[in-house]
Formats: C-alpha cells, structure tokens, sequence
C-alpha cells in the first residue's frame, strides 16, 4: 500500500530552510551530458534521465539551443578539479569560492540550478566528489536519486530525514511511490511552471488523487 503525501507534506518539500515555499519544474526539454564517468556509468545515469523524463510526461532533445546541454553532471574525486574544466567558469561565474566552500565542509555532492525569465528552470550542474560514502553507493541508485532531486527545484532539506527512493525486498532500490506520482503531478500542464504560493501544495494534492484513480 503506497502512502499519500497530504498538502503539508507536499508544502514542505518546496519549502526553504528560510521559510519560503519555492516550486519550479523544467521549462525546456532536458539535454543530459555527463563528465568524468565510464560508459557503463554513463548508460546508468542516461537511463535513469530517459525514465525519470518520462515519468514527468516533460521532453528530451538531442540539443539545447542556448547551452548544447542543459543537465550536465560531473563525477570526479577532488573538488579542485572543477576550476580544470575549460569553460564551466563561464557557466558558474563564482566556481573559485564555491569550490574553496565545498573542500572546507567536505561536500561529496553539490546542485546548481539556473531559470529562465519565468522562473522555470533551464539548467542545472550537479557535482559528485567520488568520496567513500558515493562510491559504495551502487550506480543505479545513486543516478536515480541525482535525477530525481534535479527534475524539480525542491526544498533544500526535502529528503535529508527520508530518501526519496525506498529498496525493495529482492535488494532493487525504486522511486517511492508518492514521490514518482508527485512528479508527475508536478508536469501537470494546467499547473503553473513556477509557483511561490503554498496553496499550490493544494493544486498538486489533488492532482495526487487523480493519479491514483488511472
């Protein structure tokens, strides 16, 4: 039996440490690129996008007009790395301090987003230091959850007390649920891409309804 996420659960999943409600999804098809990985991992992490998108009912495209690639995901061992990349600079004009803060708190994973003139998001950088506790974590599970946690803008502690996958008796790990069925909620076209009213827990509630009903 799947749990229903009521309106509060749902306020608080877009709901800031600061106090402020925040939902955004993807106003653009997703063009996923991902750094620094084996083919193996890279199917993994593409695979993962394809299933999640798909989930959402949202798009992919083989290009993004503005950027070439839109979700770009980099995995890598030491943070100082980054500032190595050629042109990410460019794309996160305050790399040198952000990495500087991450090596301090000794961060293994870090999420950028960035919006367009509505709000929607239109890109999102997401970093993986390959530390002790990432690399025990299987691909799969660790591709789905990055994907999940880049789909929407979510609060900032959404999933710190529970994950967003659940595993299952046999060992495989899966989307919960009422989390999958949120997100699909969530690309609800009649629903606004951008919302900063917590009624808007409400608009997605019922949608949740409807959903179980198919």
């Amino acid at each position: 039996m799947t749990d229903t996420l009521t309106p509060d659960e749902i306020a608080a999943l877009f709901t800031r440490a600061d106090g402020q409600f925040l939902f955004a999804r993807w106003g653009r098809p997703i063009v996923p690129v991902v750094f620094g990985t084996d083919d193996a991992t890279l199917s993994v992490v593409k695979g993962a996008v394809e299933a999640v998108v798909a989930l959402a009912g949202h798009q992919m495209a083989e290009t993004d007009p503005e950027l070439g690639a839109n979700l770009m995901l980099f995995f890598f061992r030491d943070w100082r790395e980054l500032p190595e990349v050629p042109g990410l600079d460019r794309l996160i004009p305050d790399l040198g301090p952000l990495v500087a803060k991450l090596e301090a708190t000794e961060a293994n994973q870090y999420r950028i987003f960035r919006f367009d003139e509505r709000g929607a998001i239109r890109a999102c950088f997401v970093f993986l230091r390959m530390d002790v506790h990432l690399s025990a974590v299987p691909a799969e599970t660790l591709a789905l959850s990055q994907i999940v946690q880049s789909v929407l803008l979510w609060s900032d502690a959404a999933f710190q007390d529970r994950s967003a996958l659940a595993a299952l008796p046999g060992g495989a790990v899966v989307l919960r649920p009422e989390i999958g069925a949120l997100i699909r909620a969530s690309y609800d076209p009649v629903l606004p891409m951008v919302s900063q009213e917590p009624s808007h827990a409400l608009r997605l509630a019922a949608r949740l309804g409807q959903s179980g009903a198919h």
